[in-house]
């Protein structure tokens, strides 16, 4: 995809309009502010997350400075899991949603949360492919993710993702088989 990749030349970069415009998430749910590195040869993808107390779920902690310290919950994490997902299929895999394609979450194989992020310094959310079978309509990516707040490891997940292209009827492809 060198002409998505193209607005991207100056790597580390501010996410692209036309990148923000396609995304089925508004700012409050994609929540990534850079984009760091894309490696399309080895399917890695690399971005930042700003990490404040007004995060969603973040916000509404019952936050102790001993007890319970305010911090991006683990239920963001996973949710973040699929934006970095949605960065690569945009930009790597070139699976963009204006043009019918939609990717859903379909297992969790292991989730670990090592440390837990704190407000205030950025994470960086990594995503690399470790299997991807592509077909016309479908494409399934299992993905490895590490995430990073200064030199702590935060979270690294097991996933399975089904990118599929709806059809102008609204339908998506079978999801069971029969692919073209």
């Amino acid at each position: 995809m060198p002409s998505l990749l193209n607005e991207l030349a100056s790597l580390p970069s501010d996410i692209p309009e036309r990148f923000l415009a396609d995304c089925p998430y508004g700012p409050g749910g994609f929540l990534i502010d850079r984009i760091l590195a894309i490696d399309p040869d080895n399917h890695v993808v690399r971005v930042r997350m700003p990490t404040h107390a007004e995060l969603p779920i973040t916000r509404e902690q019952r936050a102790d400075p001993i007890k319970h310290p305010r911090h991006v919950s683990g239920g963001l994490m996973v949710h973040m899991t699929g934006m970095v997902g949605f960065v690569h299929a945009y930009y790597v895999l070139g699976l963009a949603h204006r043009e019918g394609w939609i990717g859903y979450g379909g297992r969790i194989h292991s989730a670990k949360f090592r440390n837990l992020a704190l407000p205030g310094e950025p994470m960086e959310l990594e995503c690399t492919v470790t299997q991807i079978r592509q077909r016309s309509s479908r494409v399934v990516a299992r993905y490895a993710f590490r995430f990073f707040q200064a030199d702590k490891i935060i979270y690294e997940g097991d996933q399975t993702a089904m990118w599929m292209k709806i059809d102008e009827n609204g339908a998506p492809p079978s999801l069971m088989g029969g692919d073209d």
